[in-house]
């Protein structure tokens, strides 16, 4: 939970900037108040620590922290497959992580873009194939180890769900967009399948997935994803392509959402995890967070001197592309 005393310092900071900015002392009093009224009133606690902890740290069979597997572990195989999440589960993985899509009549499927062309010998936006096309593909045709996977398939959501029950798997479910749609859809799900509840995880970059899932369903545990700069920087640290008036001001963005994740965001939802890139986590800060309740999962993790830091260093669960080997950087 948020100390109070961070309460009295971030409403304060606010107050400061309205009154710098309006030259208003009781514009910024108003303005302050009703920021305060509404965390009150729209905040979603979050889920009690037990059940979070079931979920964030199930027992690693080799004893160290939880290894989640990116998209099943894309490397490994096929990502968001059938394939995937058995690769994951044979070679030591405690969850997978997989990516939220729906197809053109309705169907919730795994597909982490919003076209097929990447991963299968299809194309097209995935929004656009009715289920039964979808299915014709072949979801490892791109794939390095396309031989050893031929035929595989693009799964259904509650496919990849009992897929990951029956092998005992924590679930990282991915949302990008569509918060409604995904809400109704996942709450179904575990109506369906109550054993979610303390094997999975709602994640997503976007606070309104988040809010609305807790909306939906309190009970769930949630995460927010981020990567500080994504808004004016790819991954890897390049500028977007924006002109430079377009660049200042996905950079002042930027800077205003990192402080929205970190002050305001993640209370309002009432969030148990942040999952970070890797390149922005230190031991500060996973006890910045731990002093709020809140887990530290970092991805995405594919070297091995990358995950003795987080097993022997850090000591908190991380997600990676591989279990089994290198493999190149993944933002």
């Amino acid at each position: 939970m948020l100390q109070i005393g961070d309460e009295v310092v971030y409403f304060s900071a606010v107050f400061l900037l309205v009154v710098l900015g309006t030259r208003s002392a009781t514009g910024a009093s108003l303005l302050t108040a009703f920021l305060y009224v509404f965390m009150v009133m729209f905040r979603f606690p979050p889920v009690p620590g037990d059940q979070a902890g079931r979920v964030l740290r199930p027992r690693a069979p080799s004893g160290g922290v939880p290894v989640v597997a990116h998209r099943g572990g894309s490397h490994d195989a096929p990502e968001n497959t059938l394939a995937a999440i058995r690769e994951a589960s044979r070679n030591g993985a405690t969850g997978v992580e997989l990516d939220l899509s729906f197809t053109a009549d309705g169907v919730p499927v795994l597909m982490h873009d919003e076209t097929v062309d990447r991963t299968t010998n299809g194309s097209g936006p995935v929004s656009k194939l009715q289920l039964v096309k979808l299915k014709r593909l072949d979801a490892a045709a791109c794939h390095r180890l396309k031989d050893k996977f031929s035929g595989e398939k693009v799964p259904t959501l509650q496919e990849a769900v009992e897929e990951c029950i029956r092998h005992q798997l924590t679930i990282f479910f991915n949302v990008k967009d569509q918060p409604d749609k995904a809400a109704a859809v996942l709450h179904e799900m575990y109506k369906k399948f109550p054993v979610l509840y303390n094997s999975s995880i709602v994640s997503s970059f976007e606070p309104k997935v988040i809010y609305k899932m807790r909306q939906t369903d309190p009970n769930v545990v949630t995460a927010l994803i981020h990567r500080p700069w994504r808004l004016s920087r790819f991954g890897d640290g390049t500028s977007r392509s924006l002109s430079t008036s377009g660049q200042l001001w996905m950079g002042v963005l930027d800077v205003l959402l990192d402080w929205a994740h970190h002050h305001i965001l993640w209370k309002l939802c009432g969030v148990s995890a942040i999952f970070m890139q890797k390149d922005f986590i230190s031991l500060d800060y996973v006890q910045y967070w731990a002093e709020r309740g809140v887990e530290v999962v970092g991805w995405t993790v594919n070297t091995a001197v990358e995950k003795h830091y987080y097993q022997n260093l850090l000591k908190i669960g991380y997600i990676t592309d591989s279990l089994l080997e290198d493999c190149d950087p993944h933002y």
